[in-house]
């Protein structure tokens, strides 16, 4: 039975000028299904990496320019494809900061848009229907350009699909209330074109969506009264008589949605593969008015299998790529991850009963936390022979309690029947069928422990953390409550597991962290991975090591020395000790900050919070950085020991951060003054080490690309001269 999984949000959107749009040109699969591309209305491309909701980069077009048509991703190329003004091209790379001053060229005609799919070469769709390979145009820009539509025709919709043989790309367009669909074949250049059957006086399609199934081009379009049609189109080339023809698209009726009394305004449908459908903006048949929900339809059963409620306005726009949804929602864009698994009569109609045998009851498979966070395949369990014992009325109901009775449970009984009957719940899941009522679970809990100070269920709360159905957006509530518990250990958790912590709990957890005692931190049961990566960097502290990754201690002596003018000072400086590799915190404080470093941001929402620390907090903090990246640059195994740890990238972000947030406290600071020099001195051995390479960079040029022999025997000798 398909299954909407808990979503979270990728970026907020922009505010819209017409609140019918989200202001959300397109969205756009990059080089895999974790990176996408988002083209607003305004002026922006912003490429994200899904699984962190975190942007990687983004290109703007200057003041007064509009983007024109969302961007694309050139597979072939490693390029971005978009067009600004309708008329100029612009092509670009991720490497490439400044878009204005990257390559354009503008065509004589206005573009409509572009489409690249499944990394084949992308193809421009002119307003007014002709249609080009954009290498072909790139070739003489100001090409004349044909027009395929009538006056006053308009495009409405477009898309492009690659088949076994041949690229296509499909639009629909719409005349006096006519709309007609237009089947361009590239390879050989051809057009057909089909009227489609009018629904009704006054109704237009709301939506269209494509796919190639079965040698066709399976159409699937909505109408406002709900009805939801399916065309197949034939990918043949037509015969020559053919192609002048305007052909009548013959439908299917899929689905009847229910709509209420009042017609559909904004609502989108989409295939998700060959029995089920999304559809958002589409009332829930058993909801009151009001609500907007995203739904998941299965065509061969006419049921509804999983449905979502979206908070906020919804634009009727939906995406999916790779199993996930993305759809713009009030002032949010989300995306929701889905299962859609072959279904059969009874699991479509929700009677599909759930068989366990007795054994399955006995022996629970408990995940180790290297299944946890590496995703490894736990061992099975040896098979238990189940003991014949008799059991009692209640026992029986209690390990049958669905997910529905455990919620009610959860407000009236005792926190160890709560947490019994969350383990036995757990327990019973089949760990590859989403469950969607766990994040109703957990938000049960919290809402409990909030109104209820005497109740308080951590056991249950770290033991739905880690199933990966949660997020911060799905629960807000329960970070701030653990960190008001003080359950440091569900705190490491719901950062190792959420990756949408607005950036406000993430300075809050940090805070916490901080102030928090050594000797308390001491007593905590943490995560053992984080923990026994610092009993590692600190069981090294004190080993010696040479010149790696261009810092050594006597460089640093060297650098500070030299970034003091007053000659007495500089003589204290040579009487100092180069920097201290000792932690100036406990392993298990150590362990709770790496967490927060390695937490996904965005610095802009970050650096106000960062502001609100102590002075105190700050030099702590930094002197925990320093630390971090004199293990770092001094022990070359410190990041390759297979712990789950921050980076040396990560590190130095934060000491940026750091310093930009409290530049101004730490220059005036007596306290600070050491640990500026030494950072100091840390930029300047990067940038000799730079500055050598910089020497032998030709060199190193020279030997790649030298041409070694093959059989040299077992001793030779090789003169190579380098310039």
């Amino acid at each position: 039975m398909a299954a909407l999984c808990e979503g979270y949000t990728l970026c907020g959107l922009v505010p819209a000028v017409n609140r019918r749009s989200s202001e959300i040109k397109g969205i756009e699969e990059e080089r895999d299904s974790d990176h996408v591309i988002v083209t607003d209305s305004s002026r922006s491309v912003t490429l994200y990496k899904v699984s962190d909701q975190k942007p990687l980069g983004r290109w703007t077009v200057k003041q007064g320019q509009l983007l024109t048509c969302a961007a694309v991703f050139n597979k072939q190329t490693n390029e971005y494809v978009a067009v600004s003004d309708n008329k100029v091209i612009r092509i670009w790379k991720e490497d490439d900061i400044i878009l204005d001053k990257a390559f354009k060229a503008t065509v004589s005609a206005d573009v409509q848009s572009v489409h690249c799919a499944h990394g084949a070469e992308p193809a421009v769709l002119f307003q007014r229907g002709a249609v080009r390979l954009l290498d072909s145009l790139l070739s003489a820009p100001q090409q004349p350009v044909e027009e395929v539509l009538v006056q006053d025709e308009a495009i409405r919709w477009s898309t492009s699909i690659v088949t076994d043989t041949q690229q296509l790309v499909i639009f629909t367009t719409e005349l006096k209330g006519d709309h007609f669909l237009y089947l361009q074949r590239l390879k050989p250049n051809s057009v057909q074109k089909y009227r489609l059957e009018p629904e009704g006086p006054g109704l237009s399609p709301l939506s269209f969506w494509a796919s190639y199934r079965d040698k066709n081009i399976c159409l699937l379009y909505l109408y406002p009264n709900g009805h939801v049609y399916q065309s197949l189109v034939s990918v043949r080339a037509p015969e020559a008589d053919e192609g002048t023809q305007v052909v009548s698209l013959p439908r299917d009726q899929l689905l009847s949605l229910p709509v209420g009394k009042e017609l559909l305004e904004a609502a989108s449908a989409i295939f998700l593969d060959d029995a089920h459908i999304a559809v958002v903006g589409v009332p829930h048949p058993s909801a009151g008015p009001g609500k907007d929900f995203l739904c998941i339809w299965n065509t061969n059963f006419q049921t509804l299998q999983a449905a979502k409620e979206m908070a906020g306005k919804l634009y009727g726009q939906l995406w999916s790529f790779s199993s996930k949804l993305f759809i713009p929602h009030g002032k949010a864009l989300s995306v929701i991850p889905f299962a859609c698994p072959r279904s059969s009569l009874a699991s479509a109609l929700g009677k599909l009963k759930q068989v366990k045998t007795e054994e399955s009851k006995t022996s629970t498979v408990v995940p180790s936390w290297n299944t946890i966070l590496h995703g490894e395949e736990a061992a099975a369990p040896k098979p238990v022979e189940a003991r014949k014992t008799r059991t009692t009325r209640k026992t029986q109901s209690s390990l049958s309690l669905t997910i529905d009775q455990v919620q009610d449970l959860i407000k009236m009984a005792s926190v160890e029947e709560v947490e019994k009957e969350v383990q036995g719940l757990l327990s019973r899941q089949d760990p590859n069928d989403p469950q969607l009522s766990l994040g109703q679970l957990a938000m049960a809990l919290v809402s409990r422990s909030l109104a209820d100070p005497k109740f308080y269920s951590s056991r249950a709360l770290t033991q739905l953390v880690p199933t990966r159905c949660l997020s911060h957006s799905v629960c807000p509530d329960l970070l701030p409550l653990a960190l008001e518990k003080r359950d440091y250990f569900l705190c490491q958790l719901c950062l190792l597991f959420f990756h949408d912590i607005p950036e406000a709990v993430t300075c809050a957890c940090l805070k916490a962290f901080i102030s928090l005692s050594d000797l308390d931190a001491e007593k905590l049961s943490l995560e053992p991975d984080s923990v026994s990566f610092m009993e590692m960097l600190l069981s090294n502290e004190h080993a010696q090591t040479g010149l790696q990754n261009g810092f050594s201690p006597t460089f640093c002596e060297e650098d500070r020395t030299d970034a003091v003018d007053n000659p007495k000072a500089k003589a204290k400086e040579k009487k100092k000790a180069s920097p201290q590799q000792t932690c100036p915190v406990g392993k298990h404080k150590a362990a709770l900050i790496n967490e927060i470093l390695q937490t996904a941001y965005s610095e802009a929402l970050l650096l106000p919070h960062l502001k609100d620390f102590s002075s105190d907090q700050v030099v702590l903090f930094l002197r925990y950085l320093e630390f971090l990246y004199l293990r770092y640059s001094t022990d070359g195994s410190s990041q390759t020991h297979g712990y789950r740890s921050p980076s040396l990238n990560q590190v130095m972000d934060w000491v940026c951060m750091l310093l930009d947030a409290h530049f101004t406290v730490l220059v005036m600071s007596p306290v600070a003054i050491d640990l500026l020099l030494n950072l100091q001195s840390f930029v300047k051995s990067q940038v000799r080490l730079f500055s050598e390479l910089g020497k032998i960079e030709g060199s190193l040029q020279e030997l790649s690309k030298m041409k070694m022999k093959k059989d040299v025997g077992q001793y030779s000798i090789e003169v190579m001269e380098l310039y």
